[in-house]
C-alpha cells in the first residue's frame, strides 16, 4: 500500500533521512524503531506532507504523492496521529473528532464513526464535552488517534502513542492499535521507542539509526536478534 524509496530529509541543511526505503503492506502493521534522532519521525513527516522531501519518493496505492499538500494526502487516506498528540486543548473532545473529519460530507457515516471511536474509547465519550487540554496524557492520545481516524483513513500513522503515559494506559492504547488493525482492516505505520510493544503488536519492523535503515526484518525475528535485544530492548548480550 505504500512505499518509500531513497527518501531523503533535510531541515536547514542538516540531513535527517539519508536515503531510506520501506513498504508497508495493505493491511498490515510495521513499526520503525531506533533511538531520538535516528529519524523515525521524519519519516511520517515525510509522508504525511509535513516535512519537505529533498530525495526520493513516497507512492501510496501506486501513486506519487511526494511533496503533496498535508490536506491532500488525508484525502488520499492517509492519517497522521503526530508525536505529543497535538490535539486542539481550547476545543472540547467532540470538537476535535469534528475536525478530524474536516473535509468529509458524509453526515450519517461520520455520525456512525463517531460511535466506533466511542466504542474503542470509551473513556472520550465521557468526556465528550471536556475541553482536550484538560485530559490526561492518555486520554490525549485516544483523543489523537480517535480523531485520526474520523478522517477515515486507509492507513495509519501513528507516531509514538506510548511516550508520557501511565504504564496501564500504555497497554489499553496498543490494545485499541491492534483492535484497529484487525476488526477496521486498516494499515499502520508505527513509530514507537518501546521497541518491546512494538514488536509485539508488529509483523515486520525496521531499525533506524541516523537517519538510515540498518536492518529490516520480521518483527520476531527483530525481536530474537541479539543486537536488537542489547540495544533497544534493554537486554544485555551474553558475555
Amino acid at each position: 500500500m505504500l512505499e518509500i524509496r531513497d527518501l531523503q530529509v533535510s531541515y536547514g541543511g542538516i540531513a535527517a533521512l539519508h536515503g531510506i526505503s520501506l513498504q508497508v503492506p495493505a493491511g498490515g502493521i510495521v513499526t520503525l524503531i531506533g533511538g531520538n534522532g535516528a529519524g523515525k519521525s521524519s519519516t511520517l513527516r515525510a509522508i504525511s506532507g509535513i516535512a519537505k522531501v529533498t530525495g526520493g519518493s513516497v507512492v501510496f496505492e501506486g501513486r506519487d504523492i511526494t511533496n503533496k499538500p498535508a490536506h491532500e494526502i488525508v484525502a488520499l487516506g492517509i492519517a497522521h496521529s503526530p508525536e505529543g498528540r497535538m490535539v486542539f486543548s481550547n476545543l472540547t473532545v467532540l470538537e476535535n473528532l469534528h475536525m478530524g473529519a474536516h473535509l468529509r460530507r458524509d453526515k450519517a457515516a461520520i455520525a456512525s464513526d463517531l460511535e466506533r471511536v466511542f466504542t474503542l474509547f470509551p473513556r472520550l465519550k465521557e468526556r465528550i464535552s471536556q475541553a482536550a487540554g484538560t485530559l490526561s496524557g492518555g486520554e490525549q492520545q485516544m483523543l489523537a488517534i480517535a480523531r485520526a481516524l474520523m478522517s477515515k483513513p486507509k492507513c495509519l500513522l501513528l507516531d509514538e502513542p506510548s511516550l508520557g503515559i501511565a504504564p496501564l494506559l500504555v497497554q489499553t492504547i496498543f490494545s485499541r492499535i491492534e483492535e484497529i488493525n484487525r476488526e477496521l482492516g486498516l494499515t499502520i505505520l508505527l513509530v514507537e521507542q518501546n521497541a518491546n510493544l512494538a514488536l509485539r503488536v508488529a509483523s515486520h519492523g525496521y531499525v533506524l539509526e541516523t537517519g538510515r535503515v540498518i536492518l529490516q526484518d520480521t518483527a520476531e525475528n527483530l525481536r530474537s536478534n541479539p543486537a536488537v535485544r542489547s540495544a533497544y530492548l534493554g537486554e544485555a548480550q551474553p558475555s
